[in-house]
């Protein structure tokens, strides 16, 4: 069935990558982990995640995984032996999203026949092909980690949906769980989920679910303990960092794990009040642990950033918005980002109400409605509430279309799984959102990004036949200038970039003569001027007598002095005059 299923999703991305513009994708982070990944395979060493190109003097600590890399990496090497590099490289970015397709069937096409047999399993691979071929992560070149993620969270719902308890089934959930941490700090709220889950579900049924709650606590524990050490350098063992595995993570991970395995052995055949006591006492170890090892990771981990970086960058960036930022600036798109995650919620709260498979659905009720609240804070976790909601709107699927073939009695069941069908596919409300917003010629209109806008093939030749310099320019062509020249770039949209980042908005809105000063203490600086720049419009509007506002207004100060650039270039140089 996976096959029948994921053979024309596989046909469908490999005709939409032969047909797109790049063999990257076209975030930002897709662009950046193609530069990870030639450092490493150009001899940078496996524990060394610093990009000494980017931002100020000594480069920028990189948060990312070695875990993505490997297996990129890995097919670059497989592939230059027998084509040239360059075409090694296409080949590898083009098949590692596209393979992560196929276990994403799986895993949900097995969660749909645990909730509710084969018919479940149909619907839950159909919409999750389509979930795959009208979105973006995985597509050829979507080589971030975001596709790895959503895999572990199908893998790690269908495990959990297992309501026969087998013990291989939650040491894969916790397996799961483990490399989800180890990958990302994003899909953390998710795995503490998983754990709340498993643990209270033993708290309740004990005995029944003793060896499985082991399993869970032990794989959890054991997978992060070897990720943490394949991954961490040792003089980084004491390091508490709360955007990737570190000892904040690992700690909490370890001793959770540890705490819930104990307690499953030793308290499962006593009574239930016995069982909650000792979940709240290992609840009560984790908390101690966070206190001690990482009270800051309690917090949000953008808190510290300056508020100008806040304001000019973070504030414009579409993953982090909130849900009245985005019902403020983008209303068109609420329906994509939120409906499908608040109905699935709704149909297992419904469902609990009456009775209806009740521990089924609060599992997925917890897994569904708690993606969807943190999409409500920051949107980018709309696409697990999205991918997570496919589960119980299969399972509501497949009742109605039981009802639907009760004679006369079942038209109205009919026409509820035909609305219900439709309206479960998130894409169906983008279209519905752009017509509503736009109009049809919005379908018609393809979005240009601010990467786009400014790093046409001419702006990047004449950035390239530069000699090497520091390349002070927006943020979002940062990435790019590191994939296509050999220049250092003082701006990336990474928030580990904060102090390159900060340094290009302070330049851009200073008057000239502090502008001078801060270009003067870099080495040897270019100034990309690009006016199309959503951020550097931004500056220039708000400080006209800044140097962003000056550049855009024609008056080019005395201290820069204007490079030759191509006819049809977007960006303007400027070098400092000695």
């Amino acid at each position: 069935m996976t096959l029948f299923y994921g053979m024309p999703v596989v046909l469908v991305l490999i005709t939409r990558f032969f047909r797109a513009a790049d063999y990257v994708g076209q975030d930002n982070d897709d662009v950046m982990r193609l530069v990870q990944v030639r450092d490493l395979l150009n001899g940078q060493g496996w524990y060394d995640l610093v990009q000494l190109r980017l931002g100020l003097e000594g480069g920028t600590q990189m948060h990312w995984s070695r875990l993505i890399d490997l297996p990129i990496a890995g097919l670059i090497s497989l592939f230059r032996p027998v084509f040239e590099p360059g075409s090694a490289e296409v080949l590898a970015l083009a098949i590692w999203p596209i393979f992560l397709a196929i276990p994403l069937l799986v895993a949900m096409g097995l969660a749909g026949r645990r909730i509710s047999g084969t018919q479940c399993m149909h619907f839950c691979f159909v919409l999750t092909a389509i979930f795959v071929v009208t979105g973006n992560r995985f597509l050829g070149g979507a080589i971030d980690h975001h596709n790895v993620q959503l895999v572990l969270a199908a893998a790690m719902a269908a495990m959990l949906v297992d309501m026969q308890y087998r013990v291989r089934s939650y040491a894969l959930a916790g397996a799961a769980a483990a490399l989800a941490i180890a990958i990302g700090a994003e899909t953390t709220p998710l795995v503490a989920i998983v754990c709340a889950i498993v643990a209270l579900q033993w708290a309740h049924l004990g005995r029944d679910v003793a060896r499985a709650t082991i399993a869970f606590g032990f794989s959890l524990a054991a997978t992060l303990s070897v990720m943490f050490f394949l991954t961490v350098p040792p003089y980084l063992y004491r390091a508490v960092t709360c955007d990737n595995l570190s000892i904040a993570f690992y700690s909490l991970a370890l001793v959770g794990g540890a705490v819930l395995a104990a307690s499953a052995a030793f308290a499962s055949g006593r009574g239930k009040p016995t069982r909650f006591g000792a979940l709240a006492a290992s609840a009560c170890c984790v908390l101690m642990v966070a206190l001690v090892v990482a009270p800051q990771c309690l917090g949000n981990p953008l808190a510290g950033l300056d508020p100008l970086l806040v304001e000019l960058w973070l504030d414009n960036v579409t993953e982090a918005q909130s849900f009245s930022t985005v019902l403020a600036q983008q209303p068109e798109t609420i329906g994509t980002y939120y409906f499908c995650g608040a109905f699935a919620s709704l149909v297992c709260a419904w469902r609990i109400w009456q009775g209806d498979r009740v521990r089924l659905h609060l599992i997925l009720f917890a897994l569904v409605a708690s993606n969807l609240a943190i999409a409500l804070v920051q949107v980018r976790a709309m696409v697990f509430s999205n991918l997570l909601a496919i589960l119980p709107l299969s399972l509501l699927l497949v009742d109605l279309r039981t009802r639907s073939q009760g004679g006369s009695r079942g038209v109205g069941a009919s026409l509820a799984y035909v609305l219900v069908l439709i309206l479960s596919v998130p894409t169906v409300w983008a279209v519905g959102g752009t017509l509503a917003s736009n109009g049809l010629a919005a379908l018609e209109t393809r979005q240009v990004s601010n990467t786009q806008r400014c790093l046409t093939p001419s702006a990047l030749s004449d950035i390239e036949g530069l000699p090497a310099s520091t390349i002070v320019g927006p943020s979002d062509i940062g990435a790019s200038i590191l994939r296509y020249t050999n220049h250092h770039v003082l701006a990336a949209p990474y928030h580990r970039n904060a102090d390159g980042m900060l340094m290009e908005l302070k330049i851009g809105l200073a008057p000239l003569f502090n502008a001078k000063a801060m270009l003067s203490k870099l080495h040897d600086p270019i100034l990309a001027f690009c006016a199309n720049d959503f951020q550097t419009d931004m500056i220039a509007k708000r400080e006209p007598q800044g140097l962003y506002g000056q550049l855009a207004a024609g008056s080019v100060p005395d201290f820069l002095t204007p490079l030759p650039v191509s006819p049809r270039s977007s960006i303007l140089l400027y070098a400092l005059k000695p």
